[in-house]
């Protein structure tokens, strides 16, 4: 199955049916609504654990066990309360990638990267974005901050009138997507994955490539003022697909995408890399085969399939990577692998859940729905429960109003499950 998907840099791990770069202004976006060809039909969805593999015992203590998800409805029913309100006219109301970090003074920020603004109608529908002549903002990457009270405010660049990315595009036809975020001191650090279209005028839609990955910090206080630099990029590595703190150190976890030249097969990898403190200006240490270089191009191959984004956090003597498998072409798998290290080696693979909307089986018996990037949220889980979140999706290549993505708002967000865990 993996060689049926296109040789782009979120394929199957994240790609995006809307995607920046190119087009209109200089610095605008424009969304894209072509896709590639349709691809094999997913496997039925079957919530709950299936092919569960032993997990290392860690310092003595055995694997924790994984319970039966299910849907995190007061999540799920917030946002889309919050998505559907009109209240204003410039904020959230869909988006995707779906990281979220809790801040020193209890708030928590939602990082999104392609993202809808404005409108929704009775119908459950948006119109469509402003470049194709409607009224609906699009961006490629926003914030949505939960304040102390519960209460939700999106945060984007620009004017009310005029919305733009947080980080905006460095240039024209290119754009920035949003990685994993800390905080460090009073600042919000996040990485930031650069892509842009080579040929933004050849009508593919999927020939978006990355550039490098850059560090934007920004005030606690102001998530719209960011200070940008550039990162390590040397390897090719999109780095900030997962970011955890552990013993000292900031681990940085990246994929590597790599497309074979001559059968074109695409296979996902992961690279480490670790900083000292939570600065993530700091010298960088990239995991060997044997230990750790300050050299980049040292960094390693740890394992393959892992998606553009997923999540490592610890839990006890064990830490827990939550991945969707990029091995599976735009399959619905949730699995959880395990290890004794914040660098790996991680085993123990276990499917936790199968997302329900996939496919033409699924919850919107449509075959063109797909999901993708599932994260633990740490800030949102507790002892007894792992809260995860995935992203939904449409191949539909409609033009107008009848495209997935207009028709039914609810699609493009990202969905939150709970999945009991314990020891």
């Amino acid at each position: 199955m993996q060689a049926s998907v296109p040789p782009t840099p979120f394929s199957p791990g994240r790609p995006s049916s809307v995607r920046g770069g190119g087009g209109g202004a200089p610095g605008s976006s424009r969304p894209s609504w072509r896709s590639p060809p349709r691809p094999p039909c997913p496997r039925p969805p079957t919530p709950g654990v299936r092919g569960a593999a032993a997990g290392p015992t860690c310092s003595g203590k055995a694997a924790p066990a994984f319970g039966t998800a299910s849907q995190n409805t007061a999540l799920n029913g917030k946002f889309t309360s919050y998505g559907n309100s009109n209240t204003l006219l410039d904020d959230w109301t869909g988006a995707d990638t779906t990281y979220s970090l809790k801040l020193s003074d209890g708030r928590i920020v939602y990082a999104y990267s392609d993202t809808f603004l404005g409108k929704v109608n009775a119908d459950g529908s948006r119109p469509v974005v402003i470049e194709e002549g409607g009224t609906t903002p699009f961006i490629n990457n926003s914030f949505v901050v939960q304040g102390t009270g519960g209460g939700l405010t999106t945060v984007h660049g620009g004017t009310a009138a005029a919305p733009k990315a947080v980080m905006p595009p460095a240039q024209p036809a290119h754009w920035y997507w949003a990685g994993d975020l800390t905080q460090s001191g009073t600042e919000v650090q996040q990485l930031y994955r650069e892509y842009y279209d080579p040929d933004p005028d050849n009508g593919t839609g999927w020939d978006m490539k990355f550039k490098d990955n850059v560090l934007a910090r920004f005030s606690s206080g102001n998530l719209a003022a960011p200070t940008v630099q550039a990162m390590p990029s040397a390897s090719g590595v999109q780095w900030g697909s997962a970011l955890l703190r552990d013993g000292g150190y900031t681990y940085v976890y990246g994929t590597e995408d790599y497309t074979d030249p001559q059968t074109q097969v695409n296979t996902k990898y992961l690279r480490v890399a670790r900083v000292s403190g939570t600065d993530l200006r700091g010298a960088w240490q990239y995991r060997t085969a044997s230990g750790w270089s300050s050299a980049e191009t040292d960094s390693v191959r740890l394992m393959s399939g892992v998606s553009n984004e997923f999540s490592v956090t610890k839990r006890g003597s064990h830490y827990i990577m939550v991945n969707q498998d990029a091995n599976i072409a735009f399959g619905g798998e949730i699995d959880v692998w395990l290890s004794c290290s914040a660098a790996g080696p991680f085993s123990g693979e276990q499917t936790v859940y199968q997302t329900p909307e996939t496919g033409p089986l699924g919850s919107y018996g449509d075959p063109d729905i797909f999901t993708y990037n599932a994260h633990q949220h740490a800030a949102l889980s507790s002892s007894g429960t792992l809260v995860i979140s995935y992203n939904v999706n449409s191949l539909d290549t409609t033009a107008g109003p009848a495209n997935d993505n207009y028709r039914d708002v609810s699609i493009y967000r990202a969905r939150y499950i709970n999945l009991p865990v314990s020891g």
